[in-house]
């Protein structure tokens, strides 16, 4: 039988419209949105392609579609080896998706689809290191470092960064990248650090502990809170795969600090707060949070609009939290209170700023994944303090579990697809 005769045979049409499907899904994927939100966009182009319907199953790396329409279906499988994340991309595939209307071609979508991949990142290579060094410096104020912590992390931080970014575009291994940065950013700080024992005579000393700050723009906050919003939809086998590579890069990038710390004896102990009267307190945690906000916002590149919606929500809440944990509440309470807070201010200024509620409400929380107490518990983990390895790694455990129950409990109250289980 000829070739043109077996395509007679098969449903040409069937194939394309279940190949622009799942391209769809896998560009999604690719940016980095959590599996529900890939499988609704998947759905909505089915329908605006004239499909009966399609169900997908979808995991970090892998995408399971079949599409039917009338007596046949079609089932393709799609791998995913890219993960990361691009807001503006995100946002770029929302629109696209949410214009489709009934009668759209498959080449329509695929050619759509090819427009958005071609976009280059919205900032160059140094502003997405800059954006990192920022957000890592709020960080190093909030974890109550002084200004020198704050100039040594974000130098050191956006390095790290620098370095980071330039091996993972090279398609180099990411765990293998996350250790060689994190390295890089703590040798950066230890240079600092260096560099001002010359001017000063040997006042370094008393600001070693900020190198555990210059390590965060590591930490795969939105890998762990999208993973755990895909637990709280009851897809586990994404929100475990998710869990498990954000773990993982956790762990890469521990290894790197607990090397550091055991070569150069530097400890990362926690600071205790400055006295400062309360309102400069409050008012220098609000710009602290507004900066960690805005820069990673920008380094997951989010177009401006989208990272000054994310910088308002997070401010708010992030100052929340920290104040009641000032005020005695438990951390677990409060990250809690604040994160529900976060679910509620999403869901009022994503529609507004008409971008997907994820790219606003997890830059807004992932300044309080717990990234300081992991490494802590990894470095005491491995120099044999088994109290501090378990007091600091049961803290990072509840603080992420309470961040996922207070996001989940916000887009159960303001969504009715998360609110309600389909029959």
């Amino acid at each position: 039988m000829s070739s043109r005769d077996e395509n007679a045979l098969e449903p040409v049409e069937l194939i394309r419209q279940s190949g622009a499907v799942l391209r769809v899904g896998r560009a999604m994927l690719t940016s980095g949105t959590g599996s529900f939100r890939v499988k609704t966009a998947m759905d909505q182009v089915a329908q605006a392609l004239g499909l009966d319907r399609h169900e997908a199953h979808v995991t970090l790396t892998e995408i399971t579609g079949t599409s039917y329409r009338g007596p046949i279906f079609r089932t393709e499988v799609a791998e995913v080896h890219s993960m990361g994340v691009n807001s503006n991309k995100l946002l770029k595939l929302t629109e696209m998706v949410n214009g489709l209307q009934p009668g759209t071609t498959p080449e329509q979508v695929m050619a759509a689809v090819d427009e958005i991949d071609r976009t280059p990142p919205l900032y160059p290579a140094w502003a997405n290191a800059a954006f990192a060094g920022v957000a890592c410096g709020a960080f190093a104020y909030l974890n109550n470092g002084g200004p020198v912590e704050v100039v040594g992390v974000t130098v050191s931080a956006g390095i790290g960064q620098y370095v980071r970014r330039f091996f993972l575009h090279r398609k180099i291994n990411q765990f293998a990248a996350t250790m060689l940065a994190a390295a890089v950013a703590c040798l950066a700080y230890l240079g600092f650090l260096a560099a001002l024992d010359v001017a000063t005579g040997g006042a370094a000393s008393s600001h070693e502990a900020g190198f555990i700050s210059a390590v965060l723009f590591t930490v795969p906050g939105f890998a762990l809170v999208t993973g755990a919003l895909d637990l709280a939809k009851l897809d586990f086998s994404a929100g475990v795969a998710r869990t498990a590579y954000a773990l993982m890069i956790l762990t890469s990038a521990a290894l790197a600090v607990w090397a550091f710390s055991w070569a150069t004896g530097l400890q990362p102990e926690p600071v205790p707060p400055a006295d400062t009267p309360y309102l400069l307190t409050l008012a220098l945690r609000l710009v602290a949070s507004a900066f960690g906000v805005l820069g990673f916002a920008l380094m997951f590149n989010s177009p401006v609009r989208m990272a000054l919606g994310a910088t308002a929500i997070g401010m708010v809440a992030n100052t929340l939290r920290l104040e009641l944990a000032s005020a005695g509440v438990a951390v677990q309470a409060a990250t809690m209170v604040a994160t529900f807070v976060v679910g509620l201010l999403a869901a009022w200024v994503a529609p507004r700023l008409r971008v997907p509620r994820i790219t606003v409400s997890v830059p807004a929380v992932v300044i309080m994944v717990p990234g300081a107490a992991a490494y802590r518990a990894v470095v005491a983990l491995n120099n044999g303090d088994a109290q501090v390895a378990v007091t600091s790694g049961a803290q990072a455990v509840f603080v992420v579990i309470s961040i996922a129950v207070g996001l989940a409990a916000g887009r159960i109250l303001t969504d009715r697809e998360w609110r309600y289980e389909k029959g």
